[in-house]
């Protein structure tokens, strides 16, 4: 299965494309997970959209969301794979170039996503660490997580200047 990366700013987005990922995102969070609550945010105008197809189906789908507009460091959020792709490691890719593309445009910056509680181990597999106790979201148990940037030692650093 060919998985072909998109990435997006919202004004870039076609009018069709648009459609595709509401679609995509009300189907998982709000039809699926049984939460009727405002899907879309002021959050999409300042994100950076990312889109996995199969064969021109949206397959996967996250967001990045910039230090500052929400929180102090970056996030990445709306993490969600359509229900038909799952099992298939789409959603693992999807994480793997979120991080990828957040460590790229922010460097230096830990990286937070707000996990569902039985996804904790995904995201461990991932490098984040939990970084909160557990909270409701929408109905749904929630941690807070973040992944770290790799900090060299100071004695690294004073040896090496």
């Amino acid at each position: 299965m060919k998985l072909d990366f998109n990435w997006s700013r919202l004004e870039s987005l076609t009018a069709l494309e648009l459609h595709q990922i509401i679609k995509a995102r009300e189907s998982v969070f709000v039809v699926e997970q049984l939460c009727p609550y405002q899907e879309t945010d002021d959050l999409d105008l300042h994100a950076w959209h990312l889109t996995v197809s199969v064969e021109g189906e949206i397959a996967a789908y996250a967001r990045v969301i910039a230090p500052g507009s929400r929180d102090s460091q970056p996030s990445i959020g709306r993490v969600m794979t359509v229900k038909k792709f799952r099992g298939k490691q789409v959603g693992r890719a999807l994480m793997q170039e979120a991080i990828r593309f957040t460590e790229q445009t922010f460097p230096g910056d830990d990286i937070k996503v707000s996990a569902q509680v039985y996804l904790q181990m995904f995201y461990e597999s991932l490098g984040f660490c939990v970084a909160s106790v557990p909270y409701d979201e929408d109905g749904i148990a929630h941690i807070d997580m973040v992944k770290q940037v790799r900090r060299l030692p100071k004695s690294y650093k004073q040896y090496n200047r």
